[in-house]
């Protein structure tokens, strides 16, 4: 019978200290065993909630993780659960998504947190697995975000020699986010969000795209590029930023002065016209 060394030992001990255990050695050593497997992992979850708190600076968060291949290219995604409600998530070979809703903006949306592999095929394999899972939700607001390993045009890589490879990722790359529909936020910041420690090479490789249904509820959306702190490569804002100026003056043409009526409709819409003295003080009531 083979039986795990802590198990054996709690059962060695209780028979020393005469006590009754119902079932056989097996079953007991069995079940001490899964009770072990299962305090373990409620404390890997308690470590785990506690770093991530302390990212945060909050511990009302929820998050996600992948654990990536062998322990690279590990995803986490938090969020804060007064901000966002949690729905359900998907997780495979390079990706996060969760399901919810923006709770301010009542808005469905799909955030998905990416980390690609360097080599294509690969890469080829996330962009049909996002495709897939963007027609599963369709009519969502749309987040696709993170490392792509990939750039849009050969200009987006300084420092690095072209191949035929980086021809077809570029395509590829393009005719995934073409055909999901998908929109390159405007950057503000840097060019590029990669860089290596020679300073020399350089590329872009992190971007934020969103679909037609988040311009829709965030019209402003742009990505902004972060200064590069401990890692090498730049961290990404998303922000939309809609200022009030106040309301807008009213403007004519003076060509409008010689339109029949003119005048008229002006004085019976005045309450709506704003600032129309201003701009106009000939069209005054004496």
């Amino acid at each position: 019978m083979a039986v795990l060394g802590p198990s054996m030992g709690i059962w060695d001990l209780g028979q020393n200290l005469g006590m009754q255990c119902s079932g056989d050695e097996e079953g007991v050593v069995g079940e001490l065993d899964r009770l072990e497997v299962r305090d373990n992992e409620v404390n890997k979850k308690s470590k785990a909630d506690s770093k991530c708190f302390s990212l945060w600076g909050d511990s009302n968060i929820s998050w996600v993780h992948y654990e990536g291949v062998n322990g690279a290219r590990s995803i986490v995604t938090m969020w804060h659960k007064e901000v966002f409600s949690y729905g359900s998530h998907v997780v495979g070979k390079g990706f996060i998504a969760i399901v919810g809703q923006h709770l301010k903006a009542k808005c469905q949306c799909v955030v998905v947190n990416v980390y690609a592999a360097c080599n294509l095929k690969d890469k080829v394999v996330l962009w049909e697995t996002l495709t897939t899972l963007k027609q599963s939700y369709v009519n969502l607001a749309w987040c696709v975000c993170g490392d792509f390993n990939a750039v849009r045009s050969e200009d987006e890589r300084k420092g690095i020699r072209g191949s035929s490879s980086q021809k077809k990722e570029i395509n590829g790359f393009n005719c995934f986010i073409e055909s999901n529909g998908l929109v390159d936020l405007p950057f503000v910041g840097k060019k590029y969000t990669w860089f290596k420690s020679n300073g020399i090479a350089k590329s872009r490789l992190d971007r934020i795209l969103v679909s037609e249904e988040w311009l829709n509820q965030w019209p402003a959306s742009k990505q902004y590029v972060q200064p590069r702190m401990v890692s090498d490569h730049c961290a990404l804002v998303l922000k939309s930023c809609v200022k009030d100026w106040g309301p807008k003056s009213f403007r004519s043409l003076d060509v409008w002065l010689a339109e029949l009526g003119f005048k008229a409709l002006v004085k019976e819409n005045g309450d709506h016209i704003l600032s129309m003295a201003i701009v106009c003080p000939h069209l005054k009531t004496k």
